[in-house]
């Protein structure tokens, strides 16, 4: 990796850039770690472009997770020239862009001895996107999402039913059955069929809040929905605004974008108001009571903010709590440093909920996943 001839940079322009980069890519980056990539830039100079990434890589990386990302934030920032630094990469680095979904390809084939020792950034455009914050999304990274998303398919917890299976291990003398094989042995029981109770997934229950003040993520969150309504396994989708918008036969095409598109005509106060507990009672006396929520785990993706009174909020929440098995609060504002739970909606239902996660990311989705199951 050269520097081609070009007039000496700013440093400190090249540093509160890249920086810069850094951050909106996800990447956290104290002052205090410019500081000491502008001095370490002072020390090693900007000849090589070797220099100028293991120096921004020792400064400015805390964590080994963080490596990918900064390694593609590296070549995105220095390959378009916003820096006033031209590195020419092509000359010594190798650099492989994969998609989330495959697999590294087998390097087992010849190649030149001068290529053995080249460093080889292996990225993928997921894995950057992973932790940026949805509402900083470009079109063509809210794209890659989506194509992140259509891929997640829930696996909820099990729980046992009130059918019974045939089991050889089974608590329980099947009479009927044991007696039907003896038929068919001379009237000899000489199997015995024995019976458990068997095993079905939970009921997920998605409520996504499509209020104004969540239009930024409710865009992206309903993609999450899609998928995991079309994926295997028994989820309901309903809207959270004004009104509560029921969107499982909506979600249901796999085209994405059909589903989407008829969903979001269905929700007639999209980007709207919000009566979340008004909202919450309609669930709980329309569709709770005839046994949608018992026995479910219910996800209320939502930042919390409410029109209502909050007394209606702690009353539905806690019907809801009664009857549902794990009550699951997605935020996508919990992410931001120094967050805390003034919003009276958000305080009012916290004391019912029994997990609060983040929900701005591909990360906090994946976790809400993991939570799920």
């Amino acid at each position: 990796m050269t520097i081609t001839d070009a007039p000496a940079p700013d440093l400190d322009r090249v540093v509160a850039g890249f920086v810069h980069c850094l951050r909106r890519g996800g990447l956290p980056v104290p002052i205090g770690q410019s500081v000491r990539f502008r001095e370490a830039l002072d020390v090693l100079g900007v000849g090589s472009g070797i220099d100028v990434y293991w120096a921004g890589r020792a400064t400015l990386v805390s964590r080994p997770e963080e490596i990918a990302m900064y390694d593609a934030m590296f070549l995105t920032f220095f390959h378009h020239n916003t820096s006033g630094l031209t590195i020419r990469f092509d000359d010594i680095v190798e650099t492989e862009v994969m998609a989330a979904d495959e697999d590294d390809g087998d390097d087992s084939g010849d190649s030149d001895d001068s290529d053995d020792d080249q460093p080889v950034l292996r990225w993928s455009a997921a894995d950057v996107l992973r932790d940026k914050d949805f509402a900083d999304f470009t079109p063509a990274e809210l794209e890659e999402a989506h194509r992140v998303m259509a891929k997640m398919r829930l696996h909820p917890a099990r729980q046992r039913s009130r059918r019974r299976e045939v089991s050889r291990t089974g608590d329980r003398l099947d009479l009927r059955r044991t007696v039907r094989a003896a038929m068919r042995s001379g009237g000899e029981p000489i199997a015995v069929a024995r019976t458990r109770r068997g095993e079905r997934t939970r009921r997920v229950v998605l409520l996504l809040d499509v209020s104004g003040s969540m239009e930024a993520y409710a865009r992206v969150l309903i993609r999450f929905a899609h998928a995991a309504v079309v994926g295997r396994g028994r989820v309901e989708a309903f809207a959270l605004g004004t009104r509560l918008t029921r969107m499982t036969r909506q979600l249901g095409s796999h085209d994405v974008d059909e589903a989407v598109a008829e969903a979001a005509q269905e929700v007639v106060d999209w980007s709207g108001g919000t009566r979340l507990g008004e909202a919450l009672g309609h669930f709980n006396n329309e569709w709770g009571v005839r046994g949608m929520s018992r026995g479910s785990i219910v996800v209320i993706l939502s930042d919390g903010w409410d029109r209502g009174d909050p007394e209606e909020m702690a009353e539905e929440m806690a019907r809801l709590k009664r009857t549902a098995h794990r009550v699951v609060w997605v935020n996508p504002l919990k992410a931001g440093p120094g967050y805390e739970p003034t919003a009276r909606g958000m305080a009012a239902a916290l004391p019912h909920v029994d997990e609060f996660i983040e929900g701005h990311s591909l990360r906090s989705l994946e976790t809400l996943a993991e939570t799920i199951s």
